[in-house]
């Protein structure tokens, strides 16, 4: 199984793309404060989920990488 075929990283993943075409719309006054932080935000979550999975037989640093996947889902 790879990190890709996990439902948690499918969904993050389409979302973040969702995030992404829908902050095209947003103010261009926006685009490097607002605009960027969401996308950056929302792109670590399938990342940080990816990075998760390879440390999976090492307990804390899989905790460790859901915990920071988490806090930027929030952040988004």
């Amino acid at each position: 199984m790879k990190f890709q075929d996990l439902l948690v990283h499918q969904k993050s993943f389409s979302l973040a793309m969702k995030i992404f075409e829908i902050t095209k719309s947003f103010p261009k006054e926006e685009m490097y404060s607002l605009t960027d932080q969401i996308r950056r935000s929302s792109r670590s979550v399938p990342a940080n989920i990816a990075e998760a999975y390879r440390k999976r037989v090492y307990p804390k640093h899989f905790h460790s990488k859901l915990t920071d996947s988490d806090a930027e889902n929030s952040e988004t």
